[in-house]
């Protein structure tokens, strides 16, 4: 049987390590953690439970599909609900808006509470589903990297349609051109933050982001965002893949043509196939030392990072629900500071998802398990001690003027993690959390591909490749490396 080596246990790598099984390969998963997962992992600490890493869940279906095409039922190893409401939006000026996940009611809210005409509000819409229409066979379901790709009726109807694109328009731009409530415009900026990117720069393609969320829905795992990373670990182990935790992969070797395997502190291990599931660039600077780097590719623009406060509160807020965002008063100053003076803004726009609110057992009776999330830069070496306790008074002044209450004193138990620790956890390059940004207009075509051009059989996914970060790219990843690899022989 032919020999698969999957490296990092991330969500692309347990994807990959199914897809693979299913093709017939005999698979090992190395993960230098005791747990799989990578950021999609969870912790509890004095009776708060918390999702440690991403806390969206959109487009199911890319993690039931893993479970359909082993023959199993997802639902026997997997559970998940519709959110009525996506998100809970608050403003500096008191302004509030529940965006609810119904369009209609969407759109009937954003007319009540914005004053933009509904009309108005569903031809965005219509606008941003035929972007995603047009694109993402291109752009999230194929390699960029092959020629066939560009000779297909998917990329040259879309070539027809380049105008409907906005490409030479940032997203505020788009936006703007859209509405003229102030609110909105920043509603809509935020979804630049999808992929770590900054609306005053990432290109007006990026409304297709609202039609993914809109058209698909939020949801919650019953059990948790970690019961994503469990419900595929169970998957992948029933399929026959073997998982060798706290093992760091040392090197990928090869013969400058064709891999050989991977070398780790137990050794030689022998495979037919590599899959590197670590972010790109330490896998170039320490798997493949030999290997000349594609510069220009490293070198790009890191996405955002964060500091997440993990926040056991002994109170219950009726007035949030599972995602809430609190905006700043000024957004494009707090990018500015984000990509250009690589820092934490003074008004931060701060995130908050309480898993509570859907599963009672993630905090005590009366409690809540708060992730309290802020968009920061990548760790350029900037002072993080300093830069976290100045942000922890901001972001409590802030949350107890917004709510009305006193929050620190609330504070049960308290767990923080910084750029520097996302780095040391996950090996994500200086702690960016979607590889490289979307700033720039050709940054799609610019992410590593998922395959090497230089050694055969050696292959990569996960946030840091193409299509790029967030769960359901880093799950596209994968099936894109399977629709390159063929069946074992």
């Amino acid at each position: 049987m032919k020999q698969a080596i999957v490296i990092g246990a991330g969500v692309a790598g347990l994807a990959a390590s199914i897809r693979l099984a299913i093709k017939g390969y005999q698979v090992q998963v190395f993960e230098a953690n005791p747990y799989p997962g990578g950021k999609l992992s969870a912790f509890e600490r004095q009776g708060y439970r918390f999702d440690a890493g991403p806390s969206l869940f959109t487009m199911p279906h890319f993690v039931t599909e893993l479970f359909n095409q082993a023959g199993l039922a997802p639902e026997a190893y997997f559970e998940y609900k519709k959110k009525e409401v996506a998100c809970h939006y608050f403003w500096p000026d008191q302004k509030k808006f529940k965006a609810y996940a119904d369009r209609e009611q969407f759109c009937d809210e954003v007319e009540k509470v914005f004053g933009e005409p509904k009309a108005k509000v569903e031809r965005y819409l219509a606008q941003a589903k035929k972007k995603y229409d047009l694109t993402h066979a291109l752009f999230l379901e194929q390699s960029l990297h092959r020629l066939q790709t560009y000779l297909s009726k998917a990329t040259l109807k879309a070539l027809a349609h380049l105008y409907l694109l906005e490409l030479p328009k940032t997203l505020h731009k788009a936006n703007q051109d859209a509405f003229d409530s102030s609110h909105l415009i920043q509603l809509f900026d935020r979804y630049a933050t999808y992929n770590g990117s900054d609306p005053f720069q990432t290109s007006g393609i990026m409304t297709l982001i609202q039609h993914l969320e809109g058209h698909y829905g939020t949801f919650v795992p019953t059990k948790g965002m970690v019961s994503i990373t469990e419900s595929l670990h169970a998957l992948a182990l029933k399929l026959g893949v073997e998982f060798i935790f706290n093992t760091q992969v040392e090197e990928i070797l090869h013969d400058s043509k064709r891999v050989k395997g991977v070398q780790t502190s137990t050794g030689f291990h022998q495979a037919d196939l590599v899959v590197s599931n670590m972010d790109i660039v330490p896998t170039y600077k320490q798997l493949l030392p030999q290997l000349k780097p594609p510069k220009k590719t490293l070198n790009q623009e890191r996405s955002s990072s964060a500091v997440i406060f993990y926040w056991g509160i002994k109170k219950t807020f009726e007035a949030l629900e599972l995602h809430n965002i609190f905006f700043s008063a000024d957004y494009k100053k707090e990018f500015e500071a984000l990509f250009k003076e690589q820092t934490v803004a003074e008004d931060p726009t701060i995130y908050i998802n309480i898993t509570s609110k859907d599963v009672p057992t993630d905090a005590p009776k009366g409690c809540e398990n708060w992730f309290v999330m802020i968009n920061t830069p990548a760790d350029h070496g900037q002072d993080w001690d300093t830069l976290v306790a100045q942000l922890r008074e901001r972001v409590l002044k802030k949350l107890s003027k917004q709510l009305n209450t006193a929050i620190e004193p609330l504070i049960a138990c308290e767990e923080v993690l910084t750029p520097p620790l996302i780095q040391q956890k996950t090996h994500s390059h200086l702690g960016a959390l979607y590889g490289a940004s979307s700033n720039n207009s050709m940054a799609a075509f610019l992410r590593h591909p998922n395959f090497s051009k230089r050694i055969k059989n050696l292959y990569f996914c996960g946030g840091s490749v193409h299509p790029g970060g967030g769960i359901p790219l880093c799950l596209l990843s994968a099936k894109i490396v399977d629709e390159l690899i063929p069946k074992a022989s």
